[in-house]
């Protein structure tokens, strides 16, 4: 879910409708034959020596977090001798269009896909015909209902509630006694952002108020609703001690409202991202405040990848079956790292992610 900010260049992308893995070799329709793969040297545990073809969806791929997230999930595959062709498919957030891809996997033969269900429960019935056609299916991040072995194979969320948690815990420690909270979120009803809600709340004594829409103020992961949702609520509000946003960047053209209101920016929780954190640097003399990121996820789709790969050829499954982000930086303690602004590298970098922010850099080039 965490829709980000569009760049032209998802369409390279997504126009590599069939890429053949380097260093593998080529497969038969249905994604096998009759050889099986030896590992290589250093494969890992959940590469089996099946021969697949696998593909990876997006119900929405026009973004620059998608963009790192599907270069991080064919990386992923890449490290699987077995998987001898890989397809991604971009449902550019035409539901309709999301669903014909995944049935058009099937109908190509692929063995496994791994699925980022914008749509939720919209796509669950194409799921589940995959699933049937023996297709190894493993939708990750968001929920599209159904039930594992049912529906699909398996789901890998990621544990927002424990997001919830690490963010409380620093409000409490950080905006100590209480205090009005707005929480800017995604779309209205999303599951990424009420379970973050849910948390919160649960962690946070009475004395923290959320005020606002509640469970959040839906801002569809837009910086441009979001600066008009945030300066409505700067007009509301005479007090707002924390702003609770689950993208971050997203933020950054909104945040000089306060002083431009004669107002302090208030504290934030929220997930990492380049631009966010050398607009913090660039903020401090004139207008501090302070911060806490957590990871903003993309690695949630190499455990989906690990997972659906295993799977379909004969691998170790992954112990972990939800992906579990960390914070990432803190203003206050510098713990676990101090907010790191990489000025020599483009905004819409995420350096929380296992790729290095000079090969995110590189991949809108």
């Amino acid at each position: 879910m965490k829709p980000r900010t569009t760049l032209g260049v998802i369409a390279a992308v997504a126009a590599a409708v069939s890429l053949t893995l380097s260093g593998c070799s080529s497969s038969t329709a249905g994604g096998s034959t009759s050889n099986s793969v030896t590992h290589v040297a250093g494969a890992p545990s959940w590469c089996g020596t099946k021969k697949i073809s696998f593909a990876l969806l997006d119900g929405f791929g026009g973004n620059s977090w998608r963009l790192v997230t599907t270069a991080s999930g064919k990386e992923e595959a890449k490290k699987c001798p077995s998987v001898t062709k890989f397809t991604y498919a971009d449902g550019q957030g035409n539901t309709q269009k999301a669903i014909s891809d995944i049935k058009s996997m099937v109908s190509t033969g692929v063995n496994a896909m791994v699925v980022f269900p914008d749509a939720g429960k919209a796509v669950l019935p194409a799921l589940t015909s995959a699933y049937k056609a023996h297709v190894v299916t493993v939708p990750y991040r968001v929920d599209p209902g159904g039930k594992a072995g049912v529906n699909y194979d398996k789901w890998i969320g990621d544990d927002f509630a424990h997001d919830g948690v690490s963010w409380a815990t620093w409000i409490k420690a950080n905006v100590p006694g209480g205090g009005n909270i707005l929480f800017m979120g995604g779309p209205a009803g999303n599951s990424q952002s009420v379970t973050e809600y849910n948390s919160l709340r649960k962690n946070l004594p009475d004395s923290y108020k959320f005020i606002d829409q509640e469970p959040f103020v839906p801002t569809n992961w837009d910086p441009t609703l979001t600066q008009q949702l945030l300066s409505a609520a700067i007009a509301k509000y005479p007090k707002i001690d924390v702003i609770v946003s689950d993208f971050g960047p997203t933020l950054v053209s909104s945040l000089p409202l306060f002083p431009k209101s004669g107002r302090a920016i208030p504290a934030l929780a929220t997930s990492d991202g380049n631009s966010l954190a050398c607009f913090w640097k660039d903020s401090q003399a004139k207008s501090p405040f302070k911060m806490v990121t957590v990871a903003t996820g993309n690695d949630n789709v190499r455990l989906a990848v690990d997972y659906a790969i295993a799977k379909a050829t004969g691998g170790k499954l992954p112990t972990a079956d939800i992906f579990q982000g960390s914070v990432f930086e803190d203003s206050v303690s510098g713990n676990p790292h101090p907010v790191d602004c990489q000025s020599s590298l483009p905004g819409d970098v995420y350096l929380s992610a296992q790729m290095p922010g000079e090969q995110q850099a590189a991949l809108s080039k």
